[in-house]
């Protein structure tokens, strides 16, 4: 199923969302605006995600920028001016990336391009990030006299260690893709023409996995820096003993010894 490009007003839609064989692609459609996250995206990619969740048919979710140019260039600046105490209180890009960060879909970030700010700070919200060799990240919040506040400096710290975090996030320095995949906010680099499919690649091996069986390890890692280690081995075998009864395991054994591809779905 395919988004049309358009509104029913004729507008050019700011996120589209395809999906084929179980993989759904979300684009932040505003490249003239370098993708910049306004809240008008902001609210479209709400929508998006709610028909994530509705849909059987998408098993991950791959999200990327449109052009060549940006993943996601930040939020708007002319909306930052704006904002007041209560706006930072409220925390609404803060809430949508934690949103695309617990759903129990997958995620794969296609970066693109330029990933600054809050285009940065969603590429963290994903579970996998794929970068091409164009791309850079930057947390450039404090030259506007703000703050990273849609989980940066959480997410970023425990990706790259407090050290890499505090030195990206004090002097908003520009990190190309490479030096990214060595700091391990990235798991992988590829060429632009190639990074779509190496996305999806890496998408379509996700969703040959156990649903619940990821489901539960995306729970399980996410709160592994919210613990101390014994809580932490806790949640792993209560998560196992659940998998233990579950047909995913009946079925992920049986394909095993049977030599075939399992058939979780």
């Amino acid at each position: 199923m395919i988004t049309p490009t358009q509104d029913t007003a004729g507008k050019e839609r700011l996120v589209l969302l395809t999906a084929e064989d179980g993989i759904g692609v979300l684009t932040i459609n505003r490249p003239a605006a370098r993708n910049a996250m306004n809240q008008a995206v902001q609210a479209a990619v709400r929508e998006a995600l709610d028909e994530v969740e509705r849909r059987e048919d998408i098993h991950v979710l791959v999200v990327t920028g449109a052009g060549d140019k940006a993943f996601v260039a930040g939020a708007d600046i002319r909306e930052i001016a704006a904002r007041g105490p209560l706006d930072g209180l409220a925390g609404r890009m803060q809430g949508l990336y934690a949103r695309l960060s617990a759903m129990e879909t997958p995620t794969v970030a296609a970066v693109n391009g330029y990933a600054f700010g809050g285009g940065c700070e969603l590429a963290l919200a994903c579970d996998v990030r794929i970068a091409s060799d164009r791309a850079q990240f930057a947390l450039p919040e404090t030259g506007l006299g703000i703050l990273p506040a849609a989980g940066g400096t959480q997410r970023l710290a425990r990706l790259v260690g407090v050290g890499n975090a505090t030195e990206m996030i004090l002097t908003g320095r520009r990190v190309p893709a490479e030096d990214a995949l060595r700091m391990g906010l990235v798991t992988a680099v590829t060429t632009p023409e190639e990074l779509m499919d190496r996305a999806k690649e890496t998408a379509r091996s996700i969703a040959a996995r156990g649903p619940l069986a990821n489901r539960l390890a995306k729970t399980v890692l996410e709160r592994a820096f919210d613990t101390d280690r014994e809580t932490g081995l806790l949640l792993e075998r209560l998560a196992v003993g659940v998998l233990y009864a579950h047909t995913e395991r009946d079925e992920g054994t049986a394909a095993f010894f049977e030599k075939r591809a399992p058939r979780y779905r």
